[in-house]
């Protein structure tokens, strides 16, 4: 299988695979921000800081949310250096964050053992204005590599930012990631190469990672969004095959 999905805590399930297993991290992990006030970023649930009142959609909830900013960069730490324990030499990681965590997240992969490399920005076209203040209608991806990074294993040459809105139609998580940004991201990767995705929410990482040739491994604490996660990855694995086959047999005459 070119993807595989664990349901579980993404320190525990990381120390279970080995070392040098994976070319590239990318992963969207808990911002733990989203307030004015630590009582506002530490206090309401995940739906509560980043779902508008008026929100038609119900999406589930998800945890790790109400950490202070030492329990976040102390418990991003940890996992940052397993990741990069399990990533090829110069393997690359992105790291998505807000503006609020920018820093700890600098932090945190560094501390991991990553050289960090930069900082992409990923702009969402459909923002909301804010009288009287600048609209915030950016995020943001830092990246870091496993030691040197070796242009001649994967020559490309890829912007340092993307404009996206999130997914309406059909959105399955709360910070659901646009797959058409995503697919151009994970291009970071060696062709044929493994990426990895230690909070896989709803699966977009891995959804674009197999449309794009890549193998998956992903990791989401939540057995809801696994759940979820997994039927996406097994309709876009059927969708790649059916699309091959009709490659290899050619088009009807």
């Amino acid at each position: 299988m070119p993807f595989s999905l664990h349901q579980g805590d993404a320190l525990s399930v990381l120390a279970s695979l080995p070392d040098d297993s994976v070319d590239a991290v990318i992963t969207d992990p808990p911002y733990n921000s989203g307030g004015r006030t630590a009582k506002e970023r530490t206090s309401r649930t995940a739906r509560q800081k980043y779902v508008s009142g008026d929100a038609a959609h119900v999406l589930s909830d998800f945890p790790g949310e109400n950490m202070d900013q030492r329990s976040f960069t102390f418990w991003l730490t940890q996992i940052l250096t397993e990741a990069h324990r399990v990533t090829r030499p110069s393997g690359t990681l992105l790291l998505f964050t807000d503006w609020r965590q920018a820093g700890s997240m600098s932090d945190a992969l560094q501390a991991g053992g990553w050289t960090w490399r930069g900082t992409l920005a990923w702009h969402k076209p459909q923002a909301r204005p804010q009288r009287g203040r600048f609209t915030q209608n950016c995020e943001f991806i830092h990246w870091a590599s496993k030691g040197a990074v070796d242009a001649e294993r994967n020559p490309v040459y890829l912007p340092g930012m993307y404009s996206a809105s999130q997914p309406r139609k059909d959105r399955k998580h709360i910070t659901q990631k646009p797959v058409e940004v995503m697919r151009e991201l994970v291009k970071i990767c060696p062709p044929g190469g493994t990426i990895l995705d230690f909070c896989a929410g709803s699966g977009s990482t891995g959804v674009a990672a197999l449309l794009e040739g890549y193998d998956f491994i992903g990791i989401e604490k939540t057995e809801h969004y696994a759940q979820i996660a997994t039927e996406r990855l097994a309709e876009t694995l059927r969708q790649v095959s059916s699309q091959q086959d009709y490659t290899l047999a050619g088009p009807a005459e």
